[in-house]
Order: structure tokens, then sequence, then C-alpha cells
């Protein structure tokens, strides 16, 4: 009996070690330096990224997607790209809501030709940014966005997956 009560207390330490990450991925903050700046189209093509941001990464491991509202993420965010430059304040709000990661990103667009997907990856713990990540997407097609998301998705998730609790012993 105590055989099988310390294999069953094994298991639990094992299921409990593979605990997913807990991530927040920040809305995309556009910065449209172009000569007709934030467009209603460009405003609502900026608000797609993110869910597809944290669908992709979802998608890429065992990761559960912290939700954060808008206007929680705008109090959070003073002026634009406070977040973005202060990982600090970012880890802050990440904190809030007992996450171990935080996403915080940027839409820049300095042409109509092209434009840049942009995420800081920020340890909860450690109040540290870890990773800075820019895709450059050449187009506005659905199918640009989608290629452009699950590449940014991978090299975060590299990184996410280096930094993985160990399972083993």
């Amino acid at each position: 009996m105590k055989t099988i009560t310390l294999a069953l207390i094994g298991l639990l330490f094992c299921v409990s070690a593979q605990a997913s990450q807990r991530v927040v991925v920040l809305d995309f903050e556009l910065r449209d330096i172009t000569s007709l700046p934030n467009t209603p189209q460009e405003i609502i093509r900026t608000a797609s990224f993110a869910p597809l941001l944290a669908e992709a990464i979802k998608n890429t491991g065992d990761y559960d997607i912290i939700p954060i509202k808008p206007a929680e993420q705008a109090a959070a965010n003073p002026s634009a790209g406070y977040l973005f430059d202060y990982s600090d304040e970012a880890a802050k709000l990440g904190k809030r809501h007992d996450a171990d990661w935080i996403i915080v990103t940027r839409h820049s667009k300095p042409s109509f030709l092209f434009s840049y997907l942009m995420a800081h990856l920020v340890n909860i713990k450690t109040h540290q940014q870890v990773g800075s990540y820019a895709i450059e997407m050449k187009g506005t097609h659905q199918k640009v966005t989608q290629h452009s998301i699950n590449a940014l998705a991978k090299k975060i998730q590299q990184r996410l997956g280096a930094d993985a609790p160990s399972t083993q012993p």
C-alpha cells in the first residue's frame, strides 16, 4: 500500500511540475508615422493582431493565455509606448493577473509598403525584458499578417520553451 501511495505522490508531483506557463499578450499599440496615419482600417487591422498572436502562442505549447481588459491596459499605459519602454511597469500589470510572462506589443508602420510587428517579452518575477522581437510585414493581406504573427509566436515560444520549468527530478 505504501508503494502505491508513494507512486501516486510522485505522479502528482510530475503533473504539478508540468503546469502551464501563464502568459499575458497585450493589445498591439499602433505607431503609424505614414503621411495618412491611423486610418480606421489600420486601427481595425492592428486590433486583430493580439488575438492572433495569443492563439499562435497557445498552439506552440502548453501556455495559459491570460486576458487583460483594454481599459486596464490603457490605465497602466499613461502615454504612447510607456509599457513598451518600461518593462518593470509591464511586469506589475502581469503580476496583478498572476502571470509568469507578459508580452508587450507594438505595430510600427513607417510606410504604406511595410510595417513591423514588435514585441518585448518580460519575465514577471524578475521584471526584466528577456526578449525583443521584430518581424517585418510587407503588405496588408491576411495571409501576410498570419505568416508574420506565426513567425513572431515562434520566436517568442523559443524563449518561453528555454525557460520552461523542468520536469526532470
